[in-house]
């Protein structure tokens, strides 16, 4: 699946599906709630894959010049960018299957092993896991 902004893109489209249309700013406020990830977002991924669905036929954008202010992008999704979505889905449900299948198997294994050998316990620094022993 590539890097971590792509697990953005399927959100973004699911959002834009949702809301119909969508500022970017409000779109960054409701990744969390949707994310795909534990990882936080940050804003310049958020509008590099707005860009990328854009030239991909995905979204479409215009500038919002009414009430007070500076201009806003209004995003909106397109019927490929449904379609797209749609890959997404499918690409996700296998993935997820794919997931619950190894948690499962290496579960097993790993109840088999604790058996003889003792767990080395894990805690969370930030952005990975490390082993405390």
């Amino acid at each position: 699946m590539g890097n971590l902004y792509r697990f953005v893109e399927p959100v973004l489209l699911f959002m834009l599906k949702k809301k119909g249309r969508s500022y970017g700013y409000e779109l960054a406020a409701e990744l969390r709630e949707h994310a795909l990830t534990d990882a936080s977002i940050e804003a310049a991924a958020l509008y590099k894959t707005l860009r990328q669905l854009e030239q991909n036929g995905c979204v479409t954008s215009e500038w919002d010049i009414t009430g007070n202010g500076p201009a806003k992008r209004v995003y909106c999704l397109t019927l490929h960018g449904e379609e797209h979505l749609v890959e997404w889905i499918t690409v996700l449900d296998h993935v997820a299957r794919s997931m619950t299948r190894f948690v499962r198997r290496a579960g097993h294994q790993s109840n088999d092993e604790s058996q003889h050998t003792p767990p080395t316990p894990l805690r969370r620094t930030g952005k990975r896991t490390v082993k405390t022993a």
